[in-house]
């Protein structure tokens, strides 16, 4: 059967993605667009429409137009917004990338985007010049100055006319993010200026943010999260959004009472962190009404604790890259209705299956079977992959590659990655329900659980624990044997530092399989 939303259809504006963000822009006079938490640099909206049109016209001046791609990589700053902004504004579209890459990866990407300008952060600038050059781009434009780079502010200030651009917004390409990678190699993933407008378009509906809203912006701008959820979601709404260059607990903290933050945004190691940081009741956090969480499932028990230490309310959404991103939402006035855990109902203008992995025949209600969604911000494809383009949308449906179910109320729940489902003598066995049971122990601090070689069951369970404080593997692992099936019991514990996560809070799980 199909799912609907809720909510009515919406028409898509035919924009493209600067003239819907920044339509308002002038309405909006000086207040507040941007704010660097640490710097305290502040672009006010009528500024950051100027320096949009001043850096589009630069850049059409250095050759950069329709059919271009610009890569740009930084920590989350004010000039990012601009670049991103400016860019599209000339016709060419953004390749964002995270730069903590190596200088190889950053490369690699870089390649395979076709990118024919980088612009970077100063702190980024020593490996983007490298790796720029290695793979032949004409020019490298930083935020500040480098020997090796062109200032972002002379392409500011150059005196060239504004450029006129003529692109197609449902067929233009505006965003070329990379997947993640954390099951195989990454793909870029084409998303036109339509998919993402409409995307901004179906989440105002069900989160109505405003000109007196402050949204913490954490979550890294160059990841499709807080690049549409939060840093154009806020642009397009009025408000102030707060950027911050990494999470720490205390200095997050710190920045949510200091600047009246409104709107949080979290991955799940965020909500861990901040459900056992010390001091959070010594912060004036009543500003603060509603906080979302996505890009990883996140624990029930962690996010009751997180709520109720600071406030607010944390409900998730759901989506990926390839749906840029959001399918799924709580919407404001469901928070108190909606139970930690669910992921909400499907946003305005999408629809959803569930089907039996690996065929098209749809799974009975109340039962659990793959993902499949539908709607105008599903991406155009994957970049010089035709296979997996056609592996990953057949017909109108994207293959999401999660185990979903749909309860009485109509409520969505994400059970597990159907790739990293684990195999025990034939029955199934979710990592996410294994790591939500050993998270309730209250020696783990973190957790990741993956499927190994195992001579009777042919898979089995194995958990990476981060422990906080003393504790035994054969405990532990009797501990879980007592909350679980016997086919799900953890067969090896095995203790680390840490898990390795994707900057948005994605478990790694590749990586643990490299170590066994």
């Amino acid at each position: 059967m199909n799912y609907h939303s809720p909510l009515p259809d919406i028409s898509v504006p035919g924009a493209t993605l600067t003239e819907y963000v920044l339509g308002e822009a002038e309405r909006f006079g000086d207040a507040p667009a941007l704010v660097d938490g640490v710097t305290g640099e502040t672009i006010g909206y009528r500024e950051l429409a100027r320096q949009v049109a001043e850096g589009a016209a630069g850049l059409a001046a250095l050759g950069v137009g329709e059919g271009d791609v610009v890569a740009v990589m930084s920590h989350n700053q004010p000039r990012y917004a601009v670049a991103v902004h400016a860019v599209l504004t000339a016709g060419a579209a953004v390749a964002p990338v995270n730069p903590v890459l190596t200088p190889g990866e950053v490369g690699g990407l870089l390649t395979a985007a076709k990118a024919s300008v980088l612009i970077t952060s100063a702190e980024a600038a020593e490996k983007a010049v490298a790796a720029a050059t290695a793979a032949g781009l004409r020019h490298v434009i930083v935020f500040g100055r480098h020997p090796g780079a062109r200032s972002f502010d002379d392409v500011l200030a150059s005196q060239a006319p504004p450029p006129r651009a003529d692109i197609d917004p449902a067929a233009a390409l505006a965003i070329l993010p990379f997947s993640s990678g954390t099951t195989g190699k990454p793909k870029g993933v084409r998303l036109t200026h339509r998919n993402l407008v409409a995307n901004l378009a179906q989440t105002r509906v069900g989160w109505r943010i405003t000109n007196s809203d402050v949204m913490a912006a954490v979550l890294p701008f160059f990841h499709i999260y807080g690049f549409t959820i939060i840093l154009n979601s806020g642009l397009l709404g009025g408000a102030t959004v707060l950027t911050l260059p990494r999470f720490e607990p205390q200095s997050y903290l710190d920045a949510l009472a200091q600047h009246r933050v409104t709107r949080a945004y979290f991955a799940p190691p965020m909500v861990l962190a901040l459900a056992e940081a010390p001091g959070v009741e010594r912060r004036d956090l009543s500003a603060l009404r509603y906080a979302f969480c996505g890009a990883a499932p996140l624990d029930t028990g962690a996010t009751e604790r997180a709520q109720d230490r600071l406030g607010c309310r944390i409900r998730q959404g759901y989506g990926m890259t390839e749906a840029s991103p959001g399918t799924h939402q709580v919407f404001e006035e469901e928070f108190a209705r909606t139970p930690p855990g669910s992921v909400g109902v499907l946003s305005p203008s999408t629809l959803a299956r569930l089907v039996r992995p690996g065929t098209d025949e749809d799974v009975a209600e109340g039962h659990t079977g793959e993902l499949l969604v539908s709607g105008p911000q599903v991406m155009a494809g994957y970049l010089d992959d035709p296979e997996a383009t056609a592996a990953t949308i057949t017909g109108k449906w994207l293959h999401t590659g999660d185990l979903a179910r749909v309860d009485e109320d109509g409520l969505f729940w994400i059970v597990d990655r159907l790739k990293e489902l684990i195999k025990y003598k034939g029955y199934q066995v979710a990592p996410a329900e294994l790591e939500s049971v050993l998270l309730g122990h209250p020696s783990v601090a973190d957790v990741a659980v993956i499927g190994v070689a195992h001579a009777e069951g042919g898979e089995a369970p194995k958990a990476f624990v981060v422990r906080d404080g003393e504790l035994d593997a054969a405990e532990l692992m009797e501990w879980v044997a007592a909350r679980v099936a016997p086919y799900k019991k953890v067969r090896e514990v095995e203790f680390v530092a840490d898990i390795p996560k994707s900057p948005t809070g994605k478990i790694l799980r590749r990586v643990l399989k490299e170590r066994g």
